[in-house]
């Protein structure tokens, strides 16, 4: 299978060594991210850095302002992490070295954003806001992450893009100094922390007759089995909100994610060139929030030409997308391959093979610029013929 390995440009800026290093591995694609989030990232092998500290979501090349003139939020350029145009260096070294390059968009996920801007975050049924979680709800940030799409993705040398969090984003967060655990949501509770009452949300649930203040009270009062401790294990959403109040939620923020998506796609396509390849990290389950949107399946399939699936925890997750696949249909799983972070690069043929067993076409790989010398070696023996 076309095997893909997501990396950061100042992974590769600065060490030349860099881009032969993976070309040796076996592997034949980068997926390069071009707009992040705000990260802490280990450099394992870089000859002049360990740490890098990205302070803040960025695009990590110069943007281009006649781009985003008229539009009310723009996107932040990043500090010395990867000043300049740095995935522009970067691309063009990967490419040298025979590797086809992707870009890597990072969308519905912005601290900064939040921080500046505090009307744009999501607002969970307590008032509390999300800074880290644009509402994708509201027609400014749908604007921006429409616009950001186009132009993070259509890089300089790019053959396709991956999108991620081109969706809701919630309550889950890699927080600095997270303490936030005390209290086992579960799913269902993850969702109901995660909706959001911002005053375009407050219209969207108007629209399908149901009144804002009562949805966030009943949400309030679907909580509080869970801060007690005593909501039966396994309770789900429809269980917990009841049926009416379920279905018109989810069919306002399914709607609200399903034109975000179609719109970004289709924004990239107009801004590519022909056969340039749109995927989006996904998950099956509509009502997920996070990296990897909640989709439907059959929806995604038709608007996008594939989608990454997060599998390091089994191939699972890939059997919703198989029924709508077509010829060309990308179905990429996702493993962790660094063992650090839970990935088991040792055991990455095995896994390989139970993905494509379960449907999967493509593998990417997370992340070959934070994987130890012991993990790349592990990746490169699983990667060479008969490994």
């Amino acid at each position: 299978m076309r095997t893909s390995a997501f990396l950061y440009p100042w992974d590769v800026v600065g060490d030349p060594e860099a881009p032969g290093r993976l070309a040796a591995l076996g592997i034949r694609q980068i997926t390069l991210a071009s707009a992040y989030h705000s990260t802490r990232a280990l450099t394992p092998r870089h000859p002049r850095h360990r740490i890098v500290t990205a302070s803040h979501a960025a695009v990590l090349y110069p943007p281009d302002p006649a781009h985003w003139s008229g539009h009310a939020l723009k996107p932040f350029a990043a500090g010395d992490w990867a000043s300049g145009d740095a995935y522009g260096e970067a691309a063009e070294a990967l490419a040298a070295a025979g590797l086809d390059v992707h870009s890597w968009v990072v969308l519905a996920h912005n601290s900064r954003m939040g921080a500046e801007h505090p009307e744009t975050s999501v607002v969970n049924a307590y008032g509390d806001r999300y800074p880290w979680a644009p509402c994708i709800a509201q027609p400014a940030v749908r604007d921006h992450l429409v616009a950001l799409a186009a132009e993070a993705a259509v890089r300089p040398g790019a053959l396709g893009t991956e999108l991620e969090s081109c969706g809701w984003y919630g309550l889950a967060h890699l927080h600095a100094h997270d303490k936030i655990a005390g209290v086992g949501l579960g799913d269902a509770g993850q969702y109901l922390m995660s909706l959001c009452f911002c005053g375009s949300c407050g219209e969207g649930y108007e629209a399908l007759g149901v009144g804002p203040g009562r949805l966030a009270e009943a949400v309030r009062k679907a909580l509080e089995p869970l801060w007690q401790g005593t909501a039966p294990p396994g309770a789900s959403v429809r269980e917990l909100l009841g049926g009416e109040l379920a279905e018109a939620v989810a069919a306002f923020r399914t709607g609200t994610a399903r034109s975000l998506q179609e719109q970004a796609v289709a924004a990239v396509r107009a801004a590519g060139p022909d056969g340039f390849q749109v995927l989006l990290h996904a998950d099956p389950e509509a009502h997920h929030c996070g990296a990897n949107a909640g989709v439907d399946p059959a929806h995604i399939l038709a608007v996008a030409d594939g989608v990454v699936v997060p599998c390091t925890g089994g191939p699972g997750l890939l059997g919703p997308f198989v029924p709508h696949t077509r010829p060309g249909t990308v179905l990429a799983a996702n493993l962790t391959v660094v063992s650090g972070m839970g990935g088991s690069p040792a055991r990455l043929a095995a896994d390989a093979a139970r993905a494509a067993e379960a449907g999967a076409t493509e593998l990417r790989l997370y992340h070959a610029g934070l994987a130890s010398d012991a993990d790349l070696a592990a990746v490169g023996e699983a990667l060479r013929p008969g490994g």
